[in-house]
């Protein structure tokens, strides 16, 4: 440094500001810091970058000192603040679930009508819907008040009245779904697909804050409604997870943390709002299927194992999910006045011999669902490589006309899932007869249209799933087992209506019926849905609470457990598979199994880990590091001894005061020889000392351990990486991205969808770092 000029660094209002002067080089006596001029870094708070994930270590030792500050607190206010952060919490669940339920109402409802609005409308009100408009009409009594579109306008003629329902019928569709694409396109683009999967990345640590917008939530309620009202093989059921978890966030920004003028936590706890967003999440379910255990139990199964092992965590989903449906059932958008969706006769009696046509349907769940999932996963890989990918909007229109066409001469095709589904639930001792699904006369015709109906439903259901709208996957799945179900009964129905004293039915009662076709398509909508999501216990009470079938609950828990069986040993849900598709840091509560390897097969060696050295450094060269790469993080070096680990944004944060000053005019200059160390006591150093941005604790290991373990310390204890050293010395790397890639090996399509590819960039870029700065 130049001896005629003395740099001089003071804290003011958080930031560090560099004053150069003429002069001798003395010290200024009224400087605290001028006899070494080691002058600390000022504590930076924490923030996360989009695409990066939180550290949950000092999010919870953060909020732990929040609290202990708060209880601190002179006389009352050590009592009242206590009480009011806790009731903030509450206060954002409570109307979370309110909201989430008036918002599934609404969208009932809305649904409803313009699903209708394809096929006619109601000649005293246009905004009712059919239901609503022949309301109060006895079983089998004609409804004059809602009229097709032929009816409407006057039209006798048959040759014309096909053509013109057709023609409406496909254009409203295509007109509802790419609104529903137009609006995600142009304004919220995270407002596509189902939302679980990132829902389930965002509680595992990662940060995506846009996927939580305010302008995601608007956009996907309304698109949803139009998306499902188009008739597109998709539902709505899991991106009500997707709208809940928007809503508390929404709620979050706006009911501000208890604070105090002392207190240094200004902002959102991440790892308190993880929680709370993960409370919100379960009353989406509970809401999509009327099923408020059901929701519990999908938060416990599905979204973060380790979240939901906090009691307490478990208790706050339990509420919302009631306020939840307490809203829902006060709204009745059913008109019913039960939660139950799909009504089902449970008074009926099952035989032994019935467990093998169901242990059946099980396998066939699992095995469609893995197919499912296979044609899914290949159709988003073409889509992404594609030229289709530049025309989003011209793709679901096609799509859209196509799916319209296909469904409008099959009669089980023509209306919603969620008809269609409650319908095949039905028996027909109990039912009106739905499309000629009760007719004897033509039984082995109904199960060819449910057969085809299905084949179709596959095939569709695997591409509009990954389409530029929201798109759920519950409803469609359900349907395709539903219709295989119900195939599969009636063929068992008519087998014993020929053959009644055949071996196979000797349980039977001689007289009256003994196969209910009904209570098959409940097991098939089990059986698929288990194969495809790979749920278990939380499908189980779903579908209990959904069709009010207890004496049922065995049967449905032997197929979704042949369908777990079978769908694993071909590969991962298709929650994991797209968390997989896409990159996300996420790692699932399963067991890893290493074969016997160690963590040197994957660690990253410590000649290809970029690192800091910590003795001395300037400021330029930091600055150019983190301008150079995208790394979360690096390890600091004295020699070649670990001192700590530093991550970007503390860095950046840091050093962005050193290496950016202003003249006289306001005009930003560069100061390139700014000396930095992170050594904490490094006696006669002129420059700024960095160590208080290290972190505090490191997980350092020996690369011998074994592989299993490493990973089951990343899942158990939330880490984003770890040193491996051998007496101190740095040997390798891994972060949780590797493991991540490690557990994701077995996906063919791993990082398929995912925007860049962070290993190579690790291995091509860490040699020109190198090079450009040390």
């Amino acid at each position: 440094m130049n001896n005629s000029t003395q740099a001089e660094w003071e804290l003011a209002d958080d930031a560090w500001t560099r004053v150069e002067h003429d002069g001798s080089s003395q010290p200024d006596e009224t400087d605290p810091f001028a006899n070494n001029w080691d002058h600390s870094a000022p504590e930076v708070r924490r923030s996360y970058k989009q695409g990066g994930t939180i550290d949950w270590m000092d999010e919870e030792s953060s909020e732990r000192a929040h609290k202990q500050h708060l209880k601190s607190q002179y006389g009352l206010r050590g009592i009242v603040l206590p009480l009011l952060d806790s009731w903030r919490t509450w206060l954002v669940l409570i109307l979370s679930g309110a909201g989430i339920g008036v918002i599934g109402a609404w969208l009932d409802v809305l649904v409803a009508w313009l699903s209708d609005l394809r096929t006619g409308r109601c000649t005293y009100g246009f905004f009712y819907n059919q239901a609503s408009c022949c309301s109060g009409l006895d079983p089998g009594e004609i409804c004059h008040e809602w009229a097709t579109w032929s009816e409407y306008f006057g039209i006798s003629s048959i040759f014309v009245q096909s053509i013109l329902h057709s023609v409406i019928y496909v254009a409203l569709a295509v007109a509802f779904a790419t609104t529903a694409s137009f609006f995600v396109q142009h304004y919220a683009p995270y407002a596509f697909h189902t939302g679980i999967p990132e829902i389930k990345a965002i509680l595992g640590g990662f940060v995506l804050d846009a996927f939580l917008g305010p302008w995601t939530l608007l956009v996907k309620a309304i698109g949803l409604a139009l998306a499902v009202a188009s008739g597109l093989s998709l539902g709505k059921e899991g991106p009500l997870v997707h709208v809940s978890s928007c809503l508390a966030s929404l709620l979050l920004s706006l009911i501000k943390p208890v604070t105090t003028a002392q207190s240094p936590f200004q902002k959102q706890n991440e790892s308190q709002r993880r929680k709370i967003l993960a409370a919100a999440a379960t009353a989406g379910v509970a809401i999509a299927f009327g099923s408020p255990l059901g929701g519990v139990l999908f938060g416990l199964e599905e979204l973060d194992t380790k979240l939901f092992s906090d009691e307490q965590l478990i208790w706050r989903a339990f509420v919302t999910s009631a306020v939840a449906a307490t809203t829902l059932a006060y709204i009745d958008p059913f008109g019913s006045g039960k939660l139950v969706l799909f009504q089902v006769t449970t008074s009926q009696l099952w035989r032994g011999f019935e467990l093998a046509p169901w242990l059946v349907l099980g396998v066939i769940g699992g095995l469609l669902g893995a197919l499912l999932i296979k044609l899914n996963v290949q159709a988003a890989v073409y889509r992404r490589h594609s030229p289709i990918r530049d025309w989003p909007i011209l793709e679901v229109a096609l799509v859209t006309a196509a799916t319209a066409v296909i469904s409008w001469p099959v009669v089980f095709m023509r209306d919603q899932s969620s008809t269609l589904v409650a319908n095949l639930f039905q028996e027909c001792e109990t039912s009106r007869d739905y499309h000629g699904l009760c007719n004897p006369a033509s039984m082995f015709e109904n199960m060819a249209l449910l057969f085809i109906t299905a084949i179709f439903k596959i095939l569709l259901t695997s591409w509009t799933f990954g389409m530029k709208l929201p798109a759920g996957i519950f409803l469609p799945t359900m349907a395709i087992g539903a219709s295989l179900g119900r195939s599969l009964g009636i063929f068992l129905q008519e087998w014993h209506k020929a053959h009644p004293r055949a071996w196979i039915f000797s349980s039977c009662p001689p007289e009256g019926t003994c196969i209910y076709p009904g209570f098959y398509a409940v097991i098939g909508a089990a059986a698929l849905l288990g194969g495809v999501t790979r749920m278990t216990l939380s499908l189980v009470v779903i579908l209990f609470e959904l069709t009010g079938a207890l004496s049922h609950v065995l049967p449905i828990m032997l197929a979704v457990m042949a369908s777990k069986f079978v769908g694993d040993y071909f590969g991962k849900g298709i929650y994991d598979t797209w968390i997989a598709l896409h990159g996300y840091p996420y790692l699932p509560p399963s067991d890893y199994r290493d074969r016997g390897q160690t963590a040197a097969r994957v660690m990253i060696p410590a000649s290809k880990v970029v690192t800091i050295q910590g003795r001395e450094m300037m400021a330029f060269k930091l600055d150019a590091l983190l301008n150079g790469c995208e790394f979360n993080g690096f390890p600091v070096l004295d020699g070649d001894k670990v001192i700590g680990y530093v991550t970007r944004d503390r860095l950046r944060q840091a050093i962005d005061p050193l290496v950016t000053q202003t003249n006289l005019d306001g005009e930003p200059t560069q100061s390139s020889n700014t000396p930095c160390t992170f050594v904490r006591q490094n006696h006669g150093f002129r420059g700024v000392n960095l160590s208080t941005i290290l972190e505090e604790a490191q997980i350092h290991m020996r690369k011998e351990m074994p592989l299993e373990v490493v990973v089951s310390m990343f899942q158990r204890l939330n880490l984003r990486y770890v040193l491996f050293t051998v007496d101190g010395r740095l040997t390798g790397m891994m972060t949780k991205r590797d493991v991540v890639s490690l557990v994701n090996e077995g996906i063919e399509e791993s990082r398929a969808l995912s925007d860049r590819d962070e290993d190579e960039a690790r291995t091509d870029r860490s040699e020109w770092i190198r090079s450009r700065i040390w």
